[in-house]
């Protein structure tokens, strides 16, 4: 009997896992808000991170540096993307957690779908994630998705864009004004 309680009491007092995010985004191009759902059972450390990442403010105020009209919207860099910050960093660098393994799935890159950024190693991901304006099934089984866009794809359709190739932002970007974990 003191074994159980024991144990429901540690479930009770262990958080919740966080079920999604919800973004305030400011901007020349977008305004308004995204909410995400995380996809805990697809990716549960990638989808733990970005939570974590969000519960401690560390989103806030980071740009997006990186938008290729008809492809994505990549932000996520909380160590040189915050806003005021050398644009020309935005997009290096991380947080001061240590890279995730690739947990890769079958979801396909559709519209809307979010995937964690990494760089040539699939074991790279940290903090960065990108948003799937439209199908980018190349990506499929290359990255880790990490959720879905369920509300506010018009704001996502309206993030300011950057160079057609390199995605650079020229001027001021958008920005995660507030980034807060949903339950």
């Amino acid at each position: 009997m003191l074994r159980n309680l024991a144990i429901i009491a540690s479930l009770v007092a262990s958080p919740a896992l966080a079920t999604g995010i919800q973004v305030q985004v400011e901007g020349e191009g977008a305004n308004g808000t995204i909410k995400i759902d995380l996809f805990e059972d697809v990716a549960p450390k990638h989808a733990e991170r970005i939570a974590k990442l969000a519960e401690q403010g560390a989103y806030d105020n980071v740009v997006f540096h990186r938008v290729i009209d008809g492809f994505m919207a990549q932000t996520g860099d909380v160590e040189h993307g915050t806003m005021g910050s050398d644009m020309r960093r935005a997009g290096t660098g991380g947080s001061a957690f240590p890279d995730l393994p690739a947990e890769f799935s079958d979801l396909p890159f559709d519209a809307g779908v979010v995937g964690m950024a990494r760089s040539q190693n699939p074991n790279s991901a940290n903090s960065q994630f990108f948003i799937m304006f439209d199908a980018g099934y190349f990506l499929n089984g290359q990255y880790t998705v990490v959720g879905k866009v369920t509300e506010g794809m018009d704001v996502v359709d309206a993030i300011k864009r950057g160079d057609q190739r390199s995605g650079a932002i020229k001027g001021q970007p958008d920005v995660m004004k507030t980034v807060t974990v949903t339950e």
